[in-house]
């Protein structure tokens, strides 16, 4: 059950998310570098790798995720595409069972939408090439529709296994999104959400949050289509697993997705079971924001910084 205080604390650790100027401070704190380093694979690209490595050891698949949520000029959009174009001919070379996860933000979206389809098209036609798959990541609400809207020029060009889209539960409009991408046969990732947004477009209470996902995880399941269900939370894991049982859907029909450095006990349990795991692995120098999302969703984290400071 989320408490007032609860609800506070996330508010208020979305709230310095957005504060980037204090990513400088916050990094002179040691308790809160160790914190960061378990969710964070590191800084580098090389970094990353390792980590993927290591989780490719333990049979689990991963998407890079490369963060940086700085970009403010086309030259700097031009940056990000050949750090994935890196990353994919990286992840050939290492041989590992990944792909990408791009943000339209870093290719322009804020400033230019057509310089982000360019920018986003450079990077899934490289993708397709090679074999490989671009999953474009879901934003705050205020990009969601030119979000899917680029989404959809790709996917009718490069098709469904180079380009995918990613929902997110706690907003009102996305049970309707579902269905319509399922529709064209979009390859989906289902998770809850992790930004600041309004009761006008997103649900205030996890209860609704948690419902919807279920709804939204139920479309996805029977349209045919491979989709991951993103999620920590075990009690949608084990609705998933319920619905996937009725329908008779086979172990590989879909994956779950995890977040690195997130219930690595459930991933190993899925593993276990036989089902596909994927682990979404960020790198970067300009983490803070992701960080203090993922501090956001489980604000006892916290209290775990504030009891090492205490104790110098």
């Amino acid at each position: 059950m989320t408490t007032a205080a609860d609800h506070l604390s996330r508010s208020a650790l979305l709230f310095l998310s957005r504060q980037s100027n204090l990513k400088d401070v916050a990094t002179r704190l040691k308790p809160f570098r160790e914190l960061a380093s378990r969710f964070i694979a590191g800084e580098t690209l090389e970094e990353a790798v390792d980590a993927v490595r290591a989780l490719s050891d333990r049979g689990l698949m991963a998407s890079f995720d490369h963060l940086n949520e700085a970009v403010r000029t086309p030259q700097e959009t031009r940056d990000e595409v050949r750090q994935y174009q890196r990353l994919l001919a990286r992840i050939d070379q290492v041989g590992v069972k990944a792909n990408v996860s791009l943000k339209l933000t870093q290719c322009g979206l804020l400033f230019d939408k057509g310089l982000a389809l360019q920018n986003a098209r450079a990077v899934v036609a490289d993708a397709a090439a090679r074999g490989s798959f671009v999953r474009v990541d879901m934003e705050e609400s205020a990009v969601t529709q030119a979000t899917l809207d680029i989404v959809r020029e790709l996917h009718a060009e490069f098709g469904e296994p180079h380009v995918g889209a990613v929902l997110q539960s706690y907003l009102r409009r996305t049970e309707a999104d579902a269905k319509a991408l399922c529709a064209e046969r979009i390859r989906i990732r289902l998770c809850k959400g992790a930004y600041l947004e309004g009761p006008q477009v997103a649900f205030p209470d996890k209860k609704d949050v948690d419902d919807h996902f279920v709804r939204c995880m139920r479309i996805l399941l029977d349209s045919g289509v491979y989709h991951g269900i993103a999620t920590h939370d075990e009690r949608m894991i084990d609705a998933t697993l319920e619905h996937a049982a009725r329908h008779h859907l086979p172990r590989g029909a879909f994956e779950f997705q995890m977040l690195y450095g997130i219930r690595r006990d459930l991933q190993e349990r899925l593993i276990k079971e036989g089902h596909p795991v994927r682990v979404y692995v960020p790198y970067g120098k300009h983490w803070y924001p992701y960080f203090m999302r993922r501090l956001a969703e489980r604000p006892a984290n916290l209290w775990f910084v504030m009891r090492n400071l205490m104790k110098g």
